[in-house]
């Protein structure tokens, strides 16, 4: 959506079915699409699975690690193929930019890394975080003004509390909204982007 929002018709690519994509959505196997069609597009952003390097998967459930591909340089060297300018973000990522909800005024504390080719991206400051994160912590609960939009129970965000605090109305299905990328942060990187952007013939 941010994308959109910044100016570029979005394509969306998922081996998984996605009712919910507002945009033009193609299922297939997104390593393979870039492969074999990236290069007709005029960028391309890559949100290659994280749970492989997350942090509760190489700390109390690094034992889990194996259930989980491992997809970042995979689909890093598919969109290098395509000779696209692109952006990619999970937790493997070279961190180019990274970008926090309180940067765009959003109630999250959503950090997200950015690795960036071809072009580049201006940073945001990013002040340090002040007040807490609503929710149960060692027994007691806070009220704060950040909400936890990811899990469930213990004082986290409820789906239309996420909706709102993300600035998503396309879907209500919580482990998408649990997952996503804030719109602001792509139509901030989607603005400059195209920007720089030499269109291919």
């Amino acid at each position: 959506m941010g994308y959109h929002r910044a100016g570029f018709d979005v394509t969306g690519i998922d081996i998984a079915p996605r009712p919910n994509y507002p945009f033009q959505f193609i299922q297939a196997d997104a390593i393979d699409y870039a492969l074999n069609h990236g290069h007709k597009y005029a960028a391309i952003h890559g949100s290659w699975p994280c749970q492989h390097d997350a942090a509760i998967t190489l700390g109390t459930n690094a034992h889990l690690r194996h259930r989980y591909a491992n997809l970042y340089e995979q689909g890093r060297q598919a969109m290098l193929a395509t000779g696209r300018p692109w952006v990619i973000e999970t937790t493997a990522a070279r961190p180019d930019i990274v970008l926090c909800g309180t940067q765009f005024g959003l109630p999250i504390l959503r950090h997200r890394k950015f690795e960036v080719h071809g072009w580049t991206p201006l940073a945001l400051p990013h002040t340090p975080h002040k007040g807490r994160v609503r929710g149960w912590r060692h027994g007691t609960y806070h009220e704060g003004e950040y909400l936890a939009v990811y899990g469930k129970g213990g004082g986290k965000a409820t789906v239309p509390e996420m909706q709102a605090a993300l600035g998503i109305d396309w879907t209500n299905v919580h482990e998408e909204l649990t997952e996503a990328i804030p719109p602001a942060y792509t139509q901030f990187l989607g603005e400059q982007l195209l920007a720089q952007l030499t269109i291919p013939a």
